[in-house]
């Protein structure tokens, strides 16, 4: 079992990168910087890889027996009970295109448990961190999910995968389904942001598909540790492997659940 004091010298190794990385982010918006095409649509760009690097060696240098899962890379070797989870520019999209909303995510997994959890919003300076069984915090101070209710009175999130135009699972029916039934929907364009959001009480439920394990683990813990419930489509707990995920104040995940499960019945939009 780990100590307090272990746990809490991981937790400021990844804040400390987590700021770093966020001022390298910062620095460059507006600038000149090269983008690569991971896929059709899919962009990667050169602060992503600065950042990933940044962060990564940060880590590295302060516990080099861990092992790293981060979107820009595969890192060999490192103890497989000790792993973090990296999204060194979530909203990568968005930062291409000069659009501020995007963040650092960073959480670690102990023998497969997620146990800490940070999320960096540099363009607000918004630092949310989580220890597992220790709650949930924004800049220092504790943070609890919304208690609004029902669904038809509340703010919800999504996302779109950058496959959309290819293959039924594009979200868009369920897109269609909970704007007619929550009083607005949004579509900002980073997962770790939206779960953080929900886990700040700003949103009350968020869910998407064709996720990441980097684009959610460190906002689940976040929404678990405010109160929230974190799931996938079906009402069932959530890993972070899972490629569908649906978070909450717990409040009204049951009717989006019913919403979801009624898209997935349905013919597709397109």
């Amino acid at each position: 079992m780990m100590s307090t004091e272990g746990l809490q010298a991981m937790l400021d190794t990844a804040v400390t990168a987590a700021r770093q990385a966020g001022r390298l982010q910062k620095e460059r918006l507006w600038g000149e910087f090269t983008f690569d095409f991971k896929g059709e649509v899919d962009i990667v760009t050169e602060v992503d890889r600065a950042c990933e690097e940044l962060i990564v060696s940060r880590i590295a240098a302060a516990f080099p027996g861990h092992s790293f899962l981060a979107e820009e890379n595969l890192y060999a070797d490192g103890d497989p009970a000790w792993r973090w989870v990296i999204d060194p520019l979530d909203g990568t999209t968005n930062y291409a295109h000069g659009f501020p909303w995007f963040c650092v995510s960073i959480a670690l997994e102990h023998e497969g448990e997620l146990t800490l959890g940070v999320i960096y919003h540099c363009m607000m300076d918004e630092l949310f961190t989580a220890v597992r069984g220790g709650g949930a915090f924004l800049n220092g101070k504790p943070i609890r999910v919304s208690s609004r209710k029902p669904l038809r009175h509340s703010l919800i999130a999504t996302g779109f995968p950058y496959d959309v135009a290819r293959g039924n699972e594009n979200n868009f029916r369920n897109f269609f389904e909970l704007q007619l039934a929550a009083r607005g929907v949004r579509r900002a364009g980073a997962a770790a942001l939206d779960l953080a959001y929900v886990a700040a009480g700003r949103l009350e439920g968020y869910w998407e598909c064709k996720l990441k394990p980097w684009d959610v683990a460190a906002g689940s813990l976040l929404v678990r540790e405010a109160g929230g419930m974190v799931t996938n489509h079906k009402g069932e707990p959530h890993r972070i492997g899972d490629h569908r995920i649906l978070a909450s104040n717990g409040l009204i995940h049951e009717e989006i659940e019913a919403l979801l499960e009624r898209a997935e019945k349905s013919a597709p939009l397109l």
